[in-house]
């Protein structure tokens, strides 16, 4: 793949390529949670218009998001040190979001408290609770960084290749053909898939990936895979009511471990390689940007504001229903872009605050203590 998937030792090196990557997928993600929570994708049995077709389009191309992130993520970590601070500077985010929303929803009189201590699990411990499942694995991935970059490290390619194929067949290719769900399969909401993708970006950052060895040939693959999708989805709504099993494959495609999802997010990440976005204000304007694409993540998907955004900001739009299909294209664009920039605001307040408890904190014994451990890896 040449010189951009040299693999490089050390601490992670931020390259705006890869930052407007990670924008650009958060930014994907707010789209999947739109379309979803306005009914704007194909269900079977119920009627489509144009805009649940358009929706499930979109979606099609967005579906990659989080592999995506975590192909990012994985690419860069694969040959870096173990850092324990970053793990419990991660761990404290999702903290803050998960005590700080409810906190300022009851000072304006949101927050709607329900009886029993029960239901502060969910707050008080938002990682052991998933109240981001997102979260939860994203930080159980983190922890185990250490292990898998071990692992890699030693291990042929061959044996890469090996490992990865096993893993896919297990997570990914049996639930891409047959029309079942396994018991084991959470469509790649959970911890297990994101090691899958994980080892697949550290595959890609130590030997790259053939096929895939031009800008045109990669951003193809993506198209083709996305459009892939949407076929199959729409072909599956067309014929689902004279045979009932294809109603699985209505669903399917939108799981993150669907074959032609994963193939997606690789041919996407890939072709990223190849921008180029020369040193600057731009660049550096990027990757200031993509420091706060976590946060916008926790900010709009915690419990009490993810199935609300959508109706507060109607409330200002006017109603998705009675907009047309360019109302609600134009819809979705200012719900996505004022969802991105309210949370990027809140994350940048909150790293201010981190920042002030930590100038504090690189005083104390507990700071010694965790320089020490990381000094270990």
């Amino acid at each position: 793949m040449g010189e951009m998937f040299r693999p490089e030792t050390g601490r992670p090196k931020r390259m705006a390529n890869y930052e407007l990557l990670r924008i650009l997928s958060m930014l994907m993600v707010i789209t999947l949670h739109y379309l979803s929570h306005t009914g704007s994708l194909l269900e079977p049995g119920k009627a489509a218009d144009s805009r649940q077709v358009a929706g499930t389009l979109i979606e099609s191309f967005c579906i990659v998001a989080v592999n995506v992130y975590v192909l990012i993520s994985g690419y860069f970590l694969a040959d870096a040190g173990f850092r324990l601070k970053r793990v419990l500077v991660l761990a404290g985010q999702v903290l803050f979001y998960a005590l700080a929303v409810p906190l300022v929803m009851l000072g304006i009189r949101s927050f709607r408290w329900e009886s029993g201590w029960y239901t502060l699990v969910p707050y008080v411990f938002p990682l052991q609770a998933e109240h981001y499942w997102f979260a939860t694995s994203y930080v159980l991935l983190s922890l185990f960084t250490p292990f898998l970059n071990t692992a890699v490290r030693y291990m042929s390619k061959r044996q890469m290749q090996i490992a990865l194929t096993g893993l896919l067949f297990v997570f990914c290719v049996p639930k891409s053909v047959l029309p079942v769900y396994f018991v084991t399969d959470r469509f790649g909401y959970d911890f297990g898939w994101f090691l899958c993708v994980y080892l697949a970006a550290a595959y890609i950052r130590r030997y790259g990936i053939g096929l895939l060895n031009s800008a045109k040939k990669a951003w193809v693959c993506y198209g083709i895979c996305s459009l892939l999708i949407f076929a199959v989805v729409g072909t599956a709504y067309l014929g689902h009511g004279k045979l009932g099993i294809l109603a699985y494959y209505i669903t399917a495609p939108f799981h993150y471990n669907y074959i032609l999802c994963l193939l997606g997010a690789v041919a996407l990440f890939v072709a990223f390689g190849y921008v180029k976005i020369p040193q600057g204000k731009r660049a550096d304007a990027i990757c200031r940007m993509s420091m706060f694409t976590f946060g916008v993540y926790l900010f709009h998907e915690h419990l009490d504001i993810r199935n609300e955004w959508v109706a507060w900001i109607e409330e200002f739009l006017g109603r998705r229903a009675d907009a047309g299909l360019a109302g609600f294209l134009l819809n979705l664009a200012v719900s996505v872009a004022v969802v991105y920039l309210a949370g990027t605001f809140v994350d940048a307040v909150r790293l201010n605050v981190f920042r002030f408890i930590g100038r504090y904190l690189a005083k104390t014994r507990l700071a010694a203590w965790l320089r020490e451990l990381d000094g270990a890896f």
